[in-house]
């Protein structure tokens, strides 16, 4: 039986994109399409992952969600994935973009919008000071006290960050900046890659009462890059945890932060109510720490989001509009400081766990991953072993279904890049073989493009098991060049340190849209910050 999908008209999705009711509206583009246009209010669910990137996303399957396109074709796909798997108010978004757009309403570029234009907001509403790259080094060079802070997980700031920088991410400032500052006097400044988290960086740490004067790098490591300054790869050093009175310190400021942006402090039996509650009410459950610490032991149903990255990309974390966010650590310091930042975003109903709220035995290792429909797939598997010894006598072909970006950081020698939801368009594109292998990073997405690409191409399909990863972990090689596309990287939009050509032109492009993106969001009325 066919499942007759409603549409819902541009005019009613804005008017509902602004009403106090749950919505969930997401762009199952991929990101590269996705990054050229989008609605502001769209979280972006790509149709090639959507039932990996759903389930955290879109918890309660009552949910009402709108589903978005170009032409309503891989709305249309994605609606019956969800359907499928209990989703039960779907609509789809009549026209898809070009209808919004015919309706006179704003489009974004970019990824992370909402998150990169609170950084604006937040700067001009707060008039957050910021330092020029050249006055900054040269004052650095004259032996001033300064202590610069890259806000920016560990992984981004080893890529390229500035020299001398120590690696502080956005959600650990207030717990860790006085043990890295050797004095009141000393100026502090806080980079990241462009703007939004020098931004945010600085300013929280003024809010929470740092004595220092602390500023943000103007335009991050791009603008010093722009600024003809050397910048430094592989950079190690991380700021400390803190001691005991700077422990106290940040609790103290913490709490402080939270009670001004009326966050309210939960027990467990709140929480308790918020769970029996989630059939009706949509509830997020994030642990704000360091991954390491998550991983490490962390309350049962608490998913991990790092608070500077909740912040950073709020809407890869939260689609649901109107729901309960509950944030959780172990002492109250980063989850006050992040949901001070979620109640200034515009989120009404976020709380902190009392972080001495009991709670049972804690889970060890990354929360388990629901997967719509994987367990269910059924599909013949071979080992990195054996498949090395069939590429060596050319008797299969490899499919790497993971991103452009892993694609590019290494493949298995040989290996096609395609993307799975054009596997129709693109699979004529690859060469014939007796049977093909499908691959991605944890062998997760081959394994649910199975049946399609089978469908596609009509050959013979087997998975490797354990992806990518299992290949690198037998001691196999990767290769980066050459790269096979049966498909157009349009799955990932590419940072402007990652483009291979005119890389300056697109962070010129990248820093002047991020300002621009303050008139944009006032247009487009769908999204009220709350400074």
């Amino acid at each position: 039986m066919t499942i007759a999908f409603p549409r819902l008209d541009a005019t009613t999705l804005h008017a509902r994109l602004k009403g106090a009711e749950e919505i969930a509206l997401l762009d199952v583009r991929e990101e590269g399409i996705f990054g050229e246009r989008h609605i502001l209010a769209a979280s972006n669910a790509p149709l090639s992952r959507l039932e990996r990137i759903v389930p955290p996303l879109v918890p309660r399957r009552a949910t009402p969600i709108v589903l978005v396109d170009d032409d309503e074709t891989l709305a249309e796909r994605a609606a019956r994935v969800l359907a499928r798997a209990g989703y039960g108010d779907v609509a789809i978004l009549a026209g898809g973009v070009p209808g919004w757009a015919a309706a006179g309403f704003e489009l974004f570029a970019g990824v992370y919008v909402p998150s990169k234009a609170f950084g604006e907001f937040v700067e001009i509403g707060y008039a957050t000071p910021h330092i020029d790259p050249h006055d900054f080094e040269a004052r650095r060079k004259a032996g001033e006290d300064i202590v610069l802070l890259d806000s920016r997980p560990f992984d981004e700031y080893s890529w390229i960050t500035i020299p001398g920088a120590i690696d502080c991410p956005g959600g650990e400032l207030v717990l860790r900046v006085r043990e890295s500052v050797p004095s009141d006097d000393t100026l502090v400044v806080v980079n990241c890659g462009g703007r939004t988290r020098s931004i945010i960086g600085a300013q929280v740490l003024i809010d929470a009462g740092l004595p220092n004067k602390v500023v943000s790098l103007k335009n991050g490591t791009q603008g010093w890059h722009l600024a003809g300054l050397d910048v430094e790869r592989g950079a190690s050093t991380v700021a400390p945890l803190p001691s005991v009175p700077a422990h106290d310190w940040a609790r103290e400021a913490a709490t402080r932060l939270a009670g001004r942006y009326g966050v309210p402090t939960i027990d467990a039996a709140t929480l308790a109510t918020f769970e029996a509650e989630q059939a009706e009410t949509t509830l997020y459950r994030f642990d704000v720490r360091d991954p390491a610490e998550y991983r490490a032991g962390h309350r049962p149903g608490f998913l991990s989001a790092t608070g500077g990255q909740l912040v950073q990309a709020t809407d890869t974390f939260i689609a649901v509009r109107r729901a309960r966010i509950v944030l959780a650590d172990d002492d109250g310091v980063r989850a006050r400081t992040a949901a001070a930042w979620l109640a200034r975003m515009g989120f009404d109903q976020v709380f902190v766990l009392d972080e001495a709220a009991p709670f049972g035995v804690p889970e060890v290792g990354n929360a388990p991953e629901a997967v719509i429909g994987l367990a269910e797939i059924a599909a013949e598997e071979i080992v990195p072993a054996e498949l090395a010894l069939l590429l060596e006598r050319a008797e299969a072909v490899v499919v790497d279904l993971g991103s452009t970006r892993h694609y590019r950081a290494g493949h298995i020698p040989g290996a096609w890049f395609a993307i799975r939801s054009r596997l129709a368009e693109d699979a004529a594109r690859l060469p014939s073989a007796p049977f093909y292998v499908l691959a991605s990073p944890d062998g997760v997405i081959a394994r649910l493009a199975a049946a399609e690409f089978a469908q596609a191409t009509g050959a013979p399909v087997k998975l490797l098991a354990g992806g990518t990863q299992a290949w690198q972990a037998a001691g196999l090689p990767l290769e980066t060049q050459p790269e096979r596309l049966a498909s157009p990287p349009v799955d990932v939009l590419l940072k402007a340190f990652e483009r291979r050509d005119k890389r300056e032109d697109a962070m010129r492009e990248y820093l002047q849209w991020e300002l621009d993106l303050v008139e944009q969001v006032r247009r487009d009325g769908t999204i009220q910050f709350r400074l």
